[in-house]
């Protein structure tokens, strides 16, 4: 028997798989067409570390890979997420805060009298 969260496993496991083999595609084809360096800091790297080097998508936007790889820049690792961290930074700075009213209910209104009652 199926049940329903073996069906939502099921989903996001191909989900990630298809997302890994974009990304092979896109990683590998960046990969000969750019020198392994970093983009942002200049680090170089080898075969050895090449694991480190990912490929950022200038304009954020995973699904746009041109074949002339122009909205490809190779990234280390922490520049990579630095540069994320930036984007979601300005975001934040972007949205405007919206307007509250303020608050009506004072709970201390009849206190005075609540104090009298009891005495």
């Amino acid at each position: 028997m199926n049940k329903p969260s073996d069906k939502f496993d099921r989903i996001i496991a191909e989900t990630v798989r298809a997302r890994q083999l974009r990304e092979q595609g896109f990683r590998a084809r960046a990969l000969k067409m750019y020198p392994w360096i970093c983009g942002r800091c200049q680090r170089e790297f080898t075969h050895r570390n090449l694991n480190q080097l990912t490929v950022h998508h200038r304009d954020h936007n995973h699904d746009n890979n041109p074949s002339d790889g122009s909205n490809w820049e190779l990234l280390c690792i922490y520049c990579h997420e630095n540069e994320h961290a930036r984007l979601g930074d300005s975001v934040e700075a972007s949205i405007q805060p919206t307007s509250v009213a303020p608050a009506t209910h004072n709970p201390f209104a009849d206190l005075q009298q609540r104090l009298r009652r009891r005495e």
